[in-house]
């Protein structure tokens, strides 16, 4: 799908992710606290900048290991973005009613299983981004708002400018996203609308192990429902 390719590539977070377990493999990572650190003083822009330059500087210095093994971009996501991105909030909003049924194990599973799902079919397009490919815009944030929209321009490997935008709001570790929108269309709100669907026809758990077994998330209303 274009959206996911655009996220990752765009240096995302979530994106996109979009989003993985809290206290999944970020707990692993030694740069971890030290970025949650940094994104108390930091401001919005600051914080998507500092990551995406911080992704970019490694990709360049061992492109070639990337390339040869895919697999890696893992750790470069949960390295520079994880840290940035409130996980559990953005999959609150994905699953929606969904969230306040599921059991602690079925969260914890959908949100491991969709951020892998995101990685495995999408990943690899992180190997071929370079800095030339996205600009930051300053965002205006007022002094006691808790929200703040960071404009970001990714240009995409054919030419075309597509602007990504990332919704932030302030928790007690600083600024974090929780959502992506592309061109007008918000990740979360979309994704929302799939897996809704996909629930009350197959179930959470079936959702869940569909997305374990690495079906792409537009896949997964294919197979399993109605007719």
């Amino acid at each position: 799908m274009r959206i996911l390719t655009v996220v990752l590539t765009g240096a995302l977070l979530a994106g996109g992710a979009q989003a993985y377990a809290q206290g999944g493999a970020a707990q692993g990572q030694g740069g971890a606290p030290q970025a949650a650190a940094a994104n108390a003083s930091q401001s919005p822009s600051d914080i998507v900048q500092t990551a995406a330059q911080g992704m970019l500087k490694d990709l360049d210095a061992n492109r070639a290991t990337y390339r040869q093994d895919p697999a890696r971009i893992s750790q470069l996501v949960d390295k520079y973005l994880l840290p940035h991105f409130d996980t559990e909030y953005a999959a609150r909003l994905v699953l929606g009613s969904h969230w306040r049924t599921a059991t602690p194990e079925q969260r914890k599973r959908f949100v491991d299983a969709f951020y892998h799902s995101l990685l495995n079919n999408y990943g690899t397009a992180l190997v071929d981004f370079t800095s030339d490919r996205l600009k930051v815009f300053p965002a205006k944030v007022a002094p006691n708002s808790d929200r703040a929209t960071v404009r970001t321009e990714v240009r995409t490997g054919n030419g075309d400018r597509t602007a990504v935008n990332y919704s932030m709001h302030k928790t007690p570790e600083g600024w974090k996203a929780w959502d992506v929108v592309i061109d007008g269309i918000s990740y979360v709100n979309s994704y929302r609308q799939d897996f809704g669907a996909q629930i009350d026809q197959q179930g959470i758990d079936a959702v869940i192990s569909r997305l374990e077994k690495g079906e792409k998330p537009g896949q997964l209303g294919k197979a399993g429902g109605k007719g």
